[in-house]
């Protein structure tokens, strides 16, 4: 319980602030986005744990002190500023400015570029998804697909994830027909692979290399983040409800991340990885479908849930199965 100390003093510090800007309405919505936050980032903290347990104890310590207020205020604050203020050729003070005295005019900004951020997410949440498929492990959760004779032969051959995502950004140009669509997603890849890359070079004794782990754990918590921000209009035009209610939840994930690296939880529940890589693929795909019909943030939480929940149980019953 001590890993969610900080995340329920914030919650009530956030509420409080909520309440003075709103009342109990405005304590509600921060509440829903909370969940909402949850919902759609479990499968994040699943990652961030794996990632983070290859990383120093000072940089895990670093995520936690300046990761948080980089979830909270950068994804969740100035980087939805920060896409306004260039779609519209704005300053950053204007587009604040127009964020708090027009929220109509700043969400339909932002929602007239959301389609570059979703094939941006997609592209470098696929990266995630395929560099964890393709990679050479012993466990294997769904045979019939990760366990056969294609697969193996895939496994072994160089740049797979890479040619697949070449492949899949070529599709996607071809039916959107759009030049920035298509910087958006190539851009995507190029960044995952100039983290990956910067990453083996600083890398040493299977221990991942601080400084480009922290920002490859950012850049995932940013690609995860995407359909929060933009849903979250849904519920509140008021940037400040949003970046509170969006903070709450990834606070929250943040201390299931440390929950689950100190305890060791990827360890006991061997198949949580795969149900959170399997419940990244849908993201992605999700993004991707979001770019020609908008799908509801409801059925993407519950798309990723459910992954986690299978794969939670299948680990239950494979260590029971192995107890026997």
């Amino acid at each position: 319980m001590k890993y969610f100390y900080s995340s329920f003093i914030v919650t009530l510090i956030g509420l409080g602030i909520a309440y003075q800007i709103g009342g109990f309405l405005a304590v509600y919505i921060c509440f829903l986005l909370g969940i909402l936050e949850v919902s759609l980032s479990f499968d994040n903290a699943v990652v961030n744990a794996k990632v983070l347990s290859k990383m120093s104890k000072i940089w895990q310590d670093r995520f936690i002190l300046y990761g948080i207020p980089i979830a909270v205020f950068g994804m969740r604050f100035l980087f939805p500023v920060l896409i306004v203020s260039v779609a519209a050729s704005l300053g950053m003070w204007e587009t604040f400015l127009l964020a708090l005295n027009d929220p109509d005019a700043y969400h339909t900004a932002l929602a007239a570029n959301k389609n570059q951020i979703y094939i941006f997410g997609g592209a470098f949440l696929l990266m995630v998804f395929l560099s964890f498929f393709f990679e050479e492990k012993d466990i294997k959760w769904i045979k019939l697909v990760e366990d056969n004779y294609l697969i193996h032969i895939l496994t072994k051959t160089d740049n797979m994830p890479l040619f697949i995502a070449i492949c899949v950004g070529m599709i996607m140009a071809y039916l959107t027909q759009n030049i920035s669509y298509a910087l958006s997603y190539f851009g995507a890849i190029l960044l995952y692979m100039a983290l990956s890359l910067f990453d083996e070079i600083f890398s040493a004794n299977g221990v991942k290399s601080g400084i480009m782990g922290f920002l490859y754990l950012e850049v995932l918590d940013a690609s995860f983040s995407f359909d929060g921000v933009i849903g979250a209009f849904a519920m509140s035009e008021n940037i400040f409800i949003i970046m509170i209610g969006l903070g709450i939840g990834a606070m929250f994930v943040r201390s299931l991340t440390l929950f689950m690296v100190h305890k060791k939880t990827l360890e006991s529940f061997i198949y949580l990885e795969h149900g959170a890589h399997y419940a990244i693929l849908a993201l992605a795909i999700i993004m991707f479908i979001n770019i020609f019909h908008e799908i509801s943030e409801a059925v993407t939480g519950t798309i990723g849930f459910g992954f986690i929940l299978v794969a939670f149980l299948s680990s239950i019953y494979q260590k029971r199965k192995s107890q026997k």
